[in-house]
């Protein structure tokens, strides 16, 4: 139902804005979180929205760097990401929450998109 889009292959230091898309009834009422996953490990936070953008939050790995935002207008989600670094390359995902507010949980997520794929070169 989630559709993630905008991943490709950057150098260090360059810029990618992710799109995640879904139907209304899948953002309407919902936050929304980011996440990324790498071969054998673990899915991982990287940022959230609350349902009216009035609440966010980064992982520290990203904070100052990236930035979630969303259109609900348009029932999409952005994530601005600059001055990537090698090691934000992985699989990044959408996720849409239960509630209008969220957590960094993976378990609080019960939308998921497909995953864009984000390659960052040195």
């Amino acid at each position: 139902q989630l559709q993630a889009s905008g991943g490709g292959l950057v150098q260090a230091g360059g810029s990618l804005r992710l799109s995640c898309a879904a139907p209304k009834r899948t953002f309407s009422n919902n936050a929304v979180g980011w996440f990324r996953q790498t071969p054998g490990k673990e899915r991982e936070f990287v940022a959230r929205i609350s349902r009216s953008g009035d609440s966010i939050n980064y992982a520290d790995a990203v904070k100052g760097r990236f930035t979630i935002s969303r259109d609900n207008a348009k029932n999409t989600v952005y994530l601005q990401m600059n001055s990537l670094k090698p090691e934000d390359t992985a699989v990044y995902y959408c996720a849409s929450a239960r509630g209008m507010y969220s957590d960094d949980s993976v378990t609080s997520y019960n939308y998921w998109g497909q995953g864009t794929q984000v390659t960052v070169s040195s």
